[in-house]
């Protein structure tokens, strides 16, 4: 495993901005983290403003990514993308599993096993999305909650598929409650 990975800064734009917004954002963002160093950058807005954004983030070192990417290369899939579809505008990372797609939309693990696979198998680097609810953590769950959606998401890929994912933890209890994972806790 490669100890040296730098941090990952990500920012899912989830269902926000216009593609005028998107573009005035991304504008704003390339000017912020310019000098930052020592991390990665990635954003993922909205579908609909990918393609701009992807413009305005070239050759900058901010990635784009997707919030989500279908394990097929095409098909009859209503309202799903492609990682074609995806890299074709810049993107190079995809939102896996975050816990809305989980909880909101019925995700199951078997799905996000198979979107982080499609996502490796067409040359994005998948962004598996783990963390427990509340009920869980205060049932003294989170410790087998993570370990089940690492296991379940990553079934059947090779060791060195590690070098070409990211796991990020993001508690469910912390998304829009304003309470955040202390240093210790994440």
């Amino acid at each position: 495993m490669d100890m040296d990975r730098r941090p990952l800064i990500a920012g899912n734009w989830k269902m926000h901005t216009t593609v005028q917004e998107a573009q005035q954002l991304a504008s704003a963002l390339v000017l912020a983290v310019a000098k930052v160093a020592g991390r990665d950058v990635m954003i993922a807005p909205p579908y609909t403003a990918l393609a701009a954004v992807g413009k305005i983030l070239s050759g900058t070192g901010v990635m784009l990514g997707g919030q989500n990417v279908h394990w097929e290369e095409k098909g009859a899939f209503t309202g799903e993308i492609s990682a074609a579809m995806l890299k074709d505008v810049g993107c190079v990372m995809a939102i896996v599993g975050h816990s809305e797609r989980r909880h909101v939309f019925g995700e199951t693990d078997f799905m996000i096993n198979r979107r982080i696979t499609g996502a490796l198998q067409f040359g994005l680097v998948p962004v598996l999305c783990i963390g427990e609810t509340l009920e869980q953590r205060e049932a003294g769950q989170t410790l087998k909650v993570l370990e089940d959606q690492v296991r379940a998401g990553l079934d059947g890929l090779e060791a060195a598929d590690g070098s070409r994912l990211v796991v990020a933890y993001e508690p469910v209890w912390a998304i829009g409650t304003g309470k955040t994972a202390t240093e210790d806790q994440a």
